[in-house]
């Protein structure tokens, strides 16, 4: 419970703001029972420095409710021995989950071979390409659970967040430091110098003045 909704939290907003605002959660409610019924408008009051406060405080109590609703308390830990498509099925029913939140929650809490999707392994995975670029993430999850051998799926995901906040960094990765250039397509194809002139042309381009206002 404690991942799904840290998890929920930090949505579109970095770690350095929703881990604080996930202890301050825990440390004003010692139980999800005393969450809801606190209500959405004191937890967002609590949990603001994760950012959209107010649209996940609703989730998460919502999500709350729904769970309490179908199991009879604040508790997902019927999921365990759940196959683990159906167990993401389960919780991506639930409001405010996606895959992956679903993912993650499978994945770390659960030691299952799922492959939470973030911006790093997406980019990633297209770049050399694993899958199409135009995929989106949402689609790119099943297509990589498909692909990655069960063994493999925890060390992809790790791998390649790690590989894509070093080195194959947007806009730009550090080619000249990536170890499997001789397997990346989007290198293959002059990805990387075409980039670089775009970005160029962009900088060149005159930035329009904005008409005064008063304020």
């Amino acid at each position: 419970m404690d991942e799904l909704v840290s998890c929920i939290m930090s949505q579109h907003t970095s770690d350095a703001n929703s881990f604080p605002a996930f202890t301050r959660l825990k440390e004003t409610f010692p139980s999800w029972e005393d969450v809801v019924e606190a209500g959405p408008e004191a937890l967002a009051g609590v949990i603001r420095k994760a950012g959209l406060a107010n649209q996940k405080a609703k989730s998460i109590i919502a999500c709350l409710k729904q769970i309490h609703e179908k199991t009879g308390k604040y508790s997902i830990e019927h999921l365990r021995p759940m196959p683990t498509m159906e167990a993401r099925k389960w919780l991506m029913a639930l409001p405010g989950v996606g895959p992956k939140t679903a993912s993650i929650v499978l994945c770390f809490s659960m030691g299952r071979e799922t492959i939470p999707v973030d911006t790093h392994i997406y980019r990633v995975s297209w770049r050399i390409g694993i899958i199409a670029e135009d995929l989106g993430e949402v689609k790119a999850h099943d297509v990589l659970l498909s692909l990655v051998p069960d063994d493999l799926a925890f060390r992809y995901h790790t791998d390649l967040i790690q590989h894509g906040r070093v080195i194959c960094k947007a806009p730009l990765p550090n080619c000249q430091a990536c170890p499997i250039t001789d397997l990346c397509r989007w290198f293959a194809k002059g990805g990387p110098e075409k980039r670089k002139t775009e970005l160029s042309i962009s900088r060149q381009k005159p930035v329009r003045q904005r008409a005064a206002t008063k304020v």
